[in-house]
C-alpha cells in the first residue's frame, strides 16, 4: 500500500490530539482540562483553578475551584454565572479592576484586584498579571483597538514548581515575547481580536515555552499552529475539549 508524506502528517498530527493532559510537577501532576474557548481547568494536588469559567461549556462536571482567574470583561471570560457555577464557598476570584467595575455585585467577594505588571500570592498560589490587548494598526489610535492595554490581563500561574501562562485576548505583544521559563504556554488565535495560528506560532517561538496548548480557536485550525512550530523546541499538544462535538464552534 503506498502511503504519501501527507497521510503520515495526519497521523502524526492526530496523535498528538486529547481530550485533556497532564504535566509532572513538584508533588503530582498538574492535570489539564479544557472546558470550552478559552475556559481551562487545573488541578494539583488538591488545588482546583478555574481560568475563566464560561456558561457556553458543559460545567455539570467541572471539579469546584479553590480559586478562579478572570481575564477581561468580555462575555466569553467573564461570566458571573459561570463563575457561580465552578466556586467553592469563599473561593477568591483574581481579576482586574476593570472586570470588578464591570460586573460589580454579580461577583461577590471575597476578590483579589491585580493589575498588569503586579504579582500576588493567592490562596498559596503565586500569580503575575501579564498585560493583553490588541496592537494597533498602522494610523489607528491605541484607543479604538478591541483590547486596550492595561484593561485586561494573562496570567503566570505558579504550581508545582511550574509557570503556566494563560495569555487570554491578546496579540504577540512585546510582553509576551518577553516571557522566560514558561513551562506549558495556552495561547489564543481568534483573529481579529487575538493571533492567527501562524502568529501565535511565531510569538511562541519567541518566548519558547516548553509545552504550547493552542485555545480560543474559534474559526482557525490548532494543527495550523503545530505545523508552523515543527523543528522548534516548542511541543505543541492540542485538545480537543475547547470546542467539542455538537456545539456552534465545533469544526
Amino acid at each position: 500500500m503506498r502511503i504519501t508524506w501527507s497521510a503520515v502528517f495526519i497521523v502524526a498530527m492526530a496523535a498528538l490530539v486529547r481530550a485533556a493532559d497532564s504535566i509532572p510537577a513538584t508533588g503530582g501532576d498538574i492535570v489539564i482540562t479544557p472546558i470550552m474557548h478559552a475556559s481551562v481547568q487545573i488541578e494539583h494536588a488538591g488545588m482546583v483553578i478555574q481560568v475563566d469559567p464560561y456558561s457556553k461549556g458543559d460545567l455539570s462536571q467541572a471539579a469546584q475551584a479553590d480559586l478562579v482567574l478572570v481575564t477581561d470583561i468580555h462575555g466569553d471570560h467573564m461570566d458571573p454565572p459561570a463563575i457561580a457555577t465552578v466556586r467553592k464557598p469563599g473561593a477568591q476570584v483574581v481579576m482586574p479592576a476593570a472586570v470588578r467595575d464591570a460586573a460589580g455585585d454579580a461577583i461577590p467577594g471575597p476578590m483579589t484586584i491585580i493589575a498588569n505588571g503586579e504579582t500576588k500570592t493567592v490562596s498559596g498560589v503565586s500569580i503575575e498579571a501579564i498585560p493583553m490587548y490588541n496592537l494597533p494598526a498602522p494610523g489607528q489610535d491605541p484607543s479604538e483597538v478591541r483590547h486596550t492595554k492595561g484593561r485586561g490581563n494573562g496570567y503566570v500561574v505558579t504550581i508545582g514548581g511550574k509557570r503556566l501562562y494563560f495569555a487570554g485576548d491578546t496579540q504577540c505583544t512585546p510582553e509576551m515575547r518577553a516571557l522566560e521559563n514558561i513551562d506549558a504556554a495556552f495561547l489564543p488565535m481568534n483573529p481579529p481580536n487575538t493571533m492567527l495560528p501562524s502568529e501565535a506560532a511565531e510569538c511562541a517561538r519567541a518566548f519558547e515555552p516548553t509545552i504550547a496548548y493552542p485555545f480560543h480557536y474559534r474559526g482557525q485550525k490548532p494543527e495550523d499552529f503545530a505545523a508552523a512550530l515543527k523543528g522548534s523546541p516548542v511541543e505543541v499538544r492540542i485538545l480537543s475539549g475547547w470546542y467539542p462535538a455538537g456545539t456552534p464552534d465545533a469544526r
